[in-house]
């Protein structure tokens, strides 16, 4: 049995591809079903070791990425599609797996047109509210389409009972907070709260920048666990040993240019409230249970993540603030309201652990091994 997935570009699309690998062959096992190979087909390996870890095979596909507004890159990133697409039917033909699963992304592309062409079953999943072009494809022929927000459902005008809410794939690595420890590990006290900062792997510089104007008055009630980026580190180093001169409790604070999955585990296993962006760092979130302050990229970067945000506010898991409102003053109010309103933060915290689903990469690994047995017959 072969099964191949596609996507990638970013962690959101590449790291539930991996956790639902795992569950693949975890799946596999217990159904005593033969050990599937497992591929993955994209631009770029994005994470060699994770590939390597979860014995999954590299296959090299180029693939282009379609701006929305004019750019001469348009050109030539049309041309690595084209590329791409022969060089996908070529060595998809050759391998011919039982079944493709899709994350969608411009990564994705030229492996599912080889797939359609080809006649191979796919399987999709979206992890927006909206789902993106070529998923919004992919939906016309794929044979299931799994959901991350069941807002999405509207936009594919197929059969609904090819559709399922699944919610989205998180790996069994950063899915359970670690407690035990973490409070050692990471240098904090053990009597005052924790806000736990993720503006993604990158960071994000409004909130960094709000975040810093907020610290004097935050570090006097909480803790800052703060990922501020691998770019933004030594510039945010320098501004708070300034800004922080003297602070009594400047040892509150605690920058890191980058969580790895054991820091963030530790992180979310004492954080009581968490600020982030609502990329695919929603649905880990979720499944730690912790009350939440999302603020989406604005419209005009990505109009995804302001859908994505208000999708999980309307649950009650979380509160958002707009990136154009956002400021020190608006920050420091909401964290406080929050964390002050014990009513609050629990009605966050069961809402939360009500959206988010710990079984969707089994439900997504079941539907694939249930087609490619198909298939091999």
């Amino acid at each position: 049995m072969k099964i191949l997935f596609t996507g990638g570009g970013t962690g959101g699309h590449f790291y539930p591809i991996v956790a639902v690998a795992q569950a693949v062959m975890e799946k596999a096992k217990e159904r005593k079903i033969l050990r599937p190979l497992l591929y993955y087909a994209a631009p770029s390996k994005y994470n060699p070791r994770a590939l390597f870890d979860n014995e999954l095979e590299y296959i090299n596909i180029p693939a282009g990425k379609i701006r929305r507004y004019f750019s001469v890159l348009n050109i030539t990133d049309g041309m690595k599609t084209v590329a791409g697409c022969l060089t996908a039917l070529l060595k998809i033909y050759s391998l011919f797996p039982d079944v493709i699963f899709g994350k969608g992304g411009y990564a994705s592309f030229p492996t599912l047109f080889a797939a359609k062409t080809l006649g191979i079953p796919v399987v999709i999943h979206e992890s927006d509210s909206k789902p993106g072009k070529v998923n919004a494809w992919a939906g016309k022929f794929a044979r299931k389409i799994a959901l991350s927000y069941p807002d999405a459902a509207q936009y594919f005008k197929v059969d609904k009972e090819k559709i399922a809410y699944t919610g989205n794939p998180i790996r069994k690595e950063v899915a359970v907070p670690l407690s035990n420890g973490a409070r050692e590990f990471l240098g904090l006290e053990e009597n005052t709260p924790v806000v736990l900062i993720l503006g993604g792997s990158q960071g994000a510089q409004a909130i960094n920048d709000a975040i810093l104007e907020a610290l004097p008055e935050l570090l006097n009630k909480f803790q800052i666990i703060h990922q501020t980026g691998k770019a933004n580190l030594e510039e945010i180093k320098q501004t708070t040993s300034v800004i922080l001169k003297g602070h009594k409790n400047a040892n509150r604070y605690h920058p890191f240019d980058y969580l790895n999955e054991l820091a963030l585990r530790m992180s979310a296993g004492t954080a009581n409230i968490v600020v982030s962006r609502a990329g695919s760092t929603i649905f880990e979130i979720a499944s730690w249970g912790i009350p939440s302050i999302i603020i989406p990229l604005p419209d005009s970067i990505s109009h995804d993540q302001t859908m994505n945000a208000f999708a999980y506010s309307r649950t009650g898991a979380a509160s958002i603030i707009e990136q154009d409102n956002l400021s020190a003053h608006i920050l420091i109010e909401e964290i406080n309201r929050i964390y002050d309103s014990p009513a609050i933060t629990y009605t966050m915290k069961e809402r939360a652990r009500a959206f988010a689903r710990l079984d969707s990469a089994n439900i997504i690994a079941d539907a694939l091994l249930d087609i490619a047995l198909e298939h091999e017959k």
